[in-house]
């Protein structure tokens, strides 16, 4: 009995260390995350959380004096909706402000699928179920209204309904929700305009080659506010439940999105992203429905 009773021992330690192996393996390699603890997260640098986004990175999602390499604004000073966002997911997570990296990460380069640079990236990236086949998204941390930006004393500055766009020549950069919106559902006569880059967009729509642009709403009230003179925000379109928002992007199968999740529902539960909305993205109020 007292050999049998070893064996067994034996078996259960055999069998215990090999399902340890196997949890272990797992959260490696992008599976179920145990544990939301700082030294369990699956992390790009063990110990530090590296957050990407593009640069420029421009306002009202980032602010402060840009440093090099950053341009226009500058991610690492907390201020800016995005910025903020990041660092409250941080401090959830359990990392001080001096524990998070920022890397540069194209817009276009975010979703694409491989490896990642980064653990989650922060970028006006919208879900949408084929981004969510090639990354990981996390939940809404903003909820999207696609709008119009158009030059005051042209014709299409007159129009008040989604109809009533179609003559025009509208666009956007490549490979945004808003491209998509332009052709699913404003449906213009004329073929739409693409850019690599949003800052090529708003440059078409400063020279006029374009007659409106689109972009979120937050994004809106910034062209009109800096970057184009005398132009406005013709409209904003109506927000659908359960529909458009960003989310944090995560290389596919990273189990860090079950603890980033978390960290976003009690951002959302005690009031911060409201705060942070109020905060930093004020101005995107006010601006007629288009319908």
């Amino acid at each position: 009995m007292r050999t049998l009773g070893l064996f067994g021992l034996g078996l259960l330690v055999i069998a215990l260390a090999a399902a340890c192996g196997s949890t272990k393996k797992q959260t490696a390699t992008g599976g179920s995350q145990s544990s939301c603890a700082k030294g369990s997260l699956n992390l790009v640098t063990p110990g530090q959380l590296t957050v990407g986004t593009d640069n420029p990175a421009f306002p009202p999602w980032y602010g402060g004096t840009p440093h090099s390499p950053w341009k226009v604004s500058d991610p690492r000073s907390g201020k800016g909706y995005e910025s903020a966002v990041a660092y409250a997911v941080a401090k959830q997570l359990g990392f001080s402000k001096s524990e998070v990296t920022w890397v540069h990460v194209p817009f276009a380069t975010s979703y694409a699928p491989g490896s990642k640079s980064f653990d989650f990236d922060i970028n006006q990236i919208s879900y949408t179920p084929a981004r969510a086949k090639q990354v990981a998204f996390s939940g809404s941390y903003y909820d999207v209204n696609q709008s119009v930006v158009v030059n005051n004393g042209t014709k299409i500055a007159s129009v008040t309904t989604v109809k009533g766009l179609a003559p025009y020549e509208l666009g956007a950069q490549l490979g945004t929700t808003s491209y998509q919106f332009i052709q699913n559902t404003i449906k213009p006569s004329k073929k739409p305009s693409v850019f690599p880059t949003n800052a090529g967009a708003v440059q078409a729509l400063k020279n006029k080659q374009i007659d409106g642009l689109v972009v979120d709403l937050p994004t809106a009230f910034y062209v009109t506010a800096v970057q184009v003179p005398n132009s406005k925000v013709l409209g904003q379109f109506p927000a659908q439940p359960g529909g458009e928002h960003f989310g944090l992007v995560l290389a596919k199968g990273n189990s860090l999105v079950t603890c980033v999740n978390k960290a976003l529902s009690t951002l959302r539960g005690n009031g911060t992203l409201t705060q942070l909305q109020q905060q930093w993205l004020a101005k995107a109020t006010g601006a007629p429905i288009l319908k």
